[in-house]
């Protein structure tokens, strides 16, 4: 009989809550207004002979490189940062092979170790979710092939900072240090080009959120030139759509967009965070798009009175160290106005000195 392998059949199942998503989407980290208006002029240009050609990736990919700084030899693009962290685990992972994340963290870590059969090694958070660089060096083995590390971290918001994060790669050169710096844009620190002196290091990014491309489904591994090349092995040659190849270059050049939209978010952000400490709420300093914050045993009244109002936001209670969370995504400003209205109407009705107190 046939049967999928075991670590297949083992592995944890990801279901997002994408249906019923009405209302304002401050669940998932997107971006809330969407791409650039000129994205969608250049979706409207493309033609039939474009889509009916198989996509050249290389083209954008240099072009890609050269926005970021660094050499095209030294980047991959991937379909989202999902296929980046799948392609490095197939890369580099073997059955018996060991691999460390820090949780709790993004979901697809873990998973994609797994499927490969290497056993993955949860490292808890620190107090208030701080980066535990001592606790997960402490977890290094001779089988640690894979580090893999969200900075900022999801759903947290907390950092590391890259001072530490090249010191564990240092550290552990038989192992492939990944930083996922999915958001970069609201925190403004990169490793980009340090694997020149720290060879095992990757970076990868996503074009999914500051620049409202996910259903494009577009993203980057980077890293040093002797090991992009064994990556690029095992993915396939036309992974990224041919349509993602096409709006990318426009979606870069847009800088003003990008700048506005997120100058926004991270005011945005301090608005809220400034909202919870009046109130009393527990919640954590964010780098990100999103804040996360302690409702308690009011979590779910929570999310259901801000769903009523036209808001939806994630709950995280399921993550390690999270019971009682809601992770709450941040937009423009108009959009903050709404929510932070919104947010008040809430506690109001589900009694805010309950929350406070959790």
């Amino acid at each position: 009989m046939l049967e999928a392998r075991e670590s297949v059949r083992n592995l944890p199942t990801y279901h997002p809550p994408l249906g019923g998503r009405k209302g304002l989407r401050l669940d998932f980290n997107e971006n809330t207004v969407g791409c650039s208006p000129r994205v969608l002029a250049r979706l409207r240009e493309i033609t039939a002979e474009e889509i009916a050609c198989y996509p050249e990736r290389e083209p954008i990919e240099a072009l890609v490189a050269d926005y970021l700084g660094i050499r095209p030899n030294e980047l991959l693009l991937t379909n989202g940062v999902d296929e980046a962290i799948h392609l490095l685990c197939e890369t580099f992972l073997r059955s018996g092979d060991e691999a460390l994340i820090v949780v709790p963290t993004f979901a697809m870590y873990e998973i994609s170790v797994a499927a490969t059969g290497a056993q993955v090694i949860k490292v808890p958070a620190g107090p208030d979710f701080q980066f535990p660089a001592s606790a997960l060096l402490s977890q290094v083995s001779a089988r640690t092939r894979l580090i893999a590390i969200a900075n900022p971290n999801n759903p947290t918001g907390s950092v590391a900072e890259p001072a530490t994060l090249l010191e564990i790669a240092s550290r552990v050169p038989q192992a492939a240090i990944l930083v996922d710096e999915a958001y970069f844009e609201f925190y403004g620190k990169t490793l980009l080009g340090r694997w020149r002196t720290v060879p095992n290091l990757f970076v990868a990014r996503t074009f999914s959120k500051a620049y409202g491309l996910a259903g494009l489904r577009i993203g980057v591994l980077a890293g040093n030139a002797e090991h992009i090349p064994m990556v690029r092995k095992v993915s396939s040659p036309y992974n990224v759509n041919g349509v993602a190849l096409a709006c990318l270059p426009t979606a870069l050049a847009d800088h003003g967009y990008i700048s506005e939209y997120v100058a926004q978010v991270r005011q945005g952000r301090e608005e809220l965070q400034r909202e919870f400490v009046q109130r009393g709420i527990r919640h954590w300093p964010s780098q990100a798009n999103f804040v996360l914050a302690s409702f308690g045993s009011l979590n779910a009244a929570f999310i259901q009175a801000m769903r009523v109002r036209g808001i939806l936001v994630r709950d995280r209670s399921r993550d390690h160290g999270c019971e009682g969370c809601v992770r709450i995504t941040l937009g423009i400003t108009e959009q903050t106005v709404r929510l932070l209205r919104a947010l008040r109407e809430t506690l109001a009705e589900i009694g805010a000195k309950e929350v406070g107190a959790k």
